[in-house]
């Protein structure tokens, strides 16, 4: 079993590449297989609209000149999808955003839906506020893309404004730390 966990961040050891990296962390203590990418400050351009995923039915976007395909490609392989975004005016980040849009297309478009049935887990980082608005959007996309989506102690997220505060944030700590334990025992419950 795998897990791709995609850094919606542009920091990339920032506190939400730091909280991914706790969840990765106990996945990987149960023996599941995971890879980190760093989306945040990448090249990635938004949908189109262009409804070529439809036509084509290849499982990828139409648009080219960034790495969404490839991107897109490490979510249909993976059997777990980690989507982390800081909080950004109560919401994702556009490449969080781009990712979410041109993904669900295709997925959508393609007989089968690639991504029905996979686990997905969002992991949001915020200074103070908006952050119910982060994690909802990504559990939206989970949710209309037919994913499963694990709980934990609490929602998925830590108040953490400079790159390290996420280390002081004991609670957020354990969220991740249980988010990962349920994550791994969702994906063997699946996967039995």
């Amino acid at each position: 079993m795998k897990v791709v966990a995609f850094n919606g961040s542009p920091r990339t050891n920032g506190n939400t590449a730091q909280s991914i990296r706790m969840v990765l962390e106990e996945l990987k203590k149960e023996g599941i297989e995971t890879e980190f990418v760093q989306l945040g400050g990448t090249k990635v351009f938004g949908c189109l609209s262009c409804g070529k995923c439809w036509e084509t039915k290849n499982n990828r976007c139409a648009r080219q000149g960034d790495e969404m395909n490839t991107f897109i490609q490490k979510m249909q392989e993976a059997d777990g999808i980690i989507i982390g975004s800081p909080t950004y005016f109560s919401n994702v980040s556009t490449e969080v955003k781009a990712l979410i849009d041109r993904c669900g297309f295709v997925s959508k478009a393609n007989n089968g839906n690639i991504l029905r049935g996979k686990v997905g887990a969002a992991v949001v980082s915020v200074r103070r506020a908006g952050s119910n608005f982060t994690y909802a959007a990504i559990n939206f996309f989970f949710g209309i893309a037919e994913m499963v989506i694990p709980g934990s102690s609490y929602w998925n997220m830590t108040l953490s404004l400079e790159p390290g505060d996420v280390q002081k944030d004991q609670e957020g700590i354990q969220t991740f730390q249980t988010l990962g334990k349920n994550m791994a025992r969702l994906l063997k419950q699946i996967h039995a």
